[in-house]
């Protein structure tokens, strides 16, 4: 999804590794020190990921899932010292993705090929965070834009970092607020006559309705002995507005459906409808344990309910090798099992009383598998021989769901310091 190409990136980063290198610190005969704001380091990452599947909940979940995706973030990290001791950090991410959809392009079936089947996103982020150096608490800001096809987004975020005084235990709170726009695109048989497809060409007017997500997460890491480190986190959220679907297609078992939005007689079909609030909490508990020199054991486990009716258990383990002090492999395995919505009925087997009703199985009942092999070189004189290029990390996955949707996602990820 995100076109940023490696020549370019690295043509970049070479100016901005020379630049930090010939900037020579100004000398002051007062007591007053000079404090440069200077590049700490540049991070690249780079995905590909692909998904097949037959139960879009586009056509009703039935239908083709197949999907790719190829995403790219860059993010550049910037810091100045203050005469108080105090650290500012810049942290700015800009992330593009392109993907392409064979089910969004069912939305109109009768098109050569509709507006959404393809698209790209562009998500520019800013971090502000003040540090004391000797304390290590911390505080900062976070401002947000995402931007693709049928939604806007602006985020707004805040984080909060408090340390004991042995250095031993570690408190963060992270708070978050999007506040989106979605475009209301809807089947191409349950339009009205005067409502638009959404696509540019189409001077039809559209409607235009928010969602808003309001979440935190507090975390508390300590370190149990020299071996041993555990962190505890909740993440509760909040949303609000459109959370349906319109471009979603539900199917009942009659041909006399009533309820709320467009309805086909003919089709017997409806499009999507969901409560316009929910509740999610996470609660999740992460144990690292250095085994020795060359093994590390890290755990997870999180547990997951909303008030749609969702519960999750979720369950990982992964183990980095150490092979040298530079080069390390990490296989890992998650697996999942969720207890689905009651919302959701498969394809035609809606009631007509319902008056929430969807076929996405991505809120069915379900179990999941996710296995891959991480592979991080980190030498001391840079990756390839060159200096800046810090860190060098390949991440494959296999992902296996009992609903029959499989996918690879394929990672690459470079850091320049």
């Amino acid at each position: 999804m995100k076109k940023i190409y490696l020549g370019v990136l690295a043509l970049y980063m070479g100016i901005l590794a020379s630049h930090a290198q010939t900037t020579q610190p100004v000398k002051d005969t007062t007591n007053y020190q000079s404090r440069k704001l200077k590049l700490d380091e540049v991070n690249f990452v780079s995905a590909y990921y692909h998904q097949n599947g037959n139960h879009s909940a586009v056509t009703g979940g039935i239908g083709t899932e197949n999907l790719t995706d190829f995403a790219n973030t860059l993010d550049v990290q910037l810091s100045k010292l203050t005469n108080s001791g105090h650290k500012n950090t810049f942290l700015f991410e800009l992330g593009v993705d392109h993907y392409t959809s064979a089910s969004s392009d069912k939305i109109d079936p009768n098109s050569i090929s509709s507006a959404s089947r393809q698209d790209t996103r562009v998500y520019p982020s800013l971090n502000w965070t003040n540090s004391d150096e000797k304390t290590g608490n911390a505080f900062g800001f976070t401002g947000s834009y995402s931007h693709e096809y049928d939604y806007q987004s602006r985020g707004f975020g805040f984080n909060l970092t408090r340390v004991s005084k042995n250095k031993n235990t570690q408190f963060d709170l992270k708070a978050t607020a999007f506040l989106d726009t979605w475009t209301v695109i809807l089947p191409v048989e349950l339009r009205p006559a005067t409502y638009g497809s959404g696509s540019h060409q189409d001077p039809r007017p559209v409607d235009y309705k928010p969602r808003n997500s309001f979440s935190a997460a507090f975390s508390l890491s300590q370190v149990i002995s020299t071996r041993l480190q555990a962190l505890f986190i909740v993440e509760p959220s909040y949303q609000h507005g459109l959370l349906a679907t319109d471009y979603q297609r539900v199917y009942f078992n009659n041909n006399f459906a009533t309820g709320v939005g467009p309805f086909n007689d003919i089709f017997n079909e409806r499009i999507e409808n969901l409560p316009a609030s929910r509740y999610k909490l996470p609660i999740g508990l992460r144990l690292n344990y250095f085994l020795d020199d060359h093994f590390i054991i890290r755990t997870f486990y999180r547990y997951y309910m909303d008030n749609w009716g969702i519960r999750a258990h979720t369950a990982e383990i992964e183990v980095p090798i150490k092979f040298t002090s530079f080069v390390s492999v990490s296989p890992f395995y998650r697996y999942t099992n969720q207890q689905g919505t009651r919302y959701f009925a498969p394809y035609g087997q809606h009631s007509v009383g319902e008056t929430y009703y969807t076929s996405d199985y991505d809120l069915s009942t379900l179990t999941s598998n996710f296995v891959g092999l991480n592979l991080r070189l980190a030498p001391p004189k840079g990756v390839f021989g060159i200096q800046q290029l810090n860190t060098l990390e390949l991440r494959y996955g296999h992902y296996m769901r009992s609903t029959g949707l499989n996918s690879d996602i394929l990672t690459l990820a470079l850091k320049f310091k």
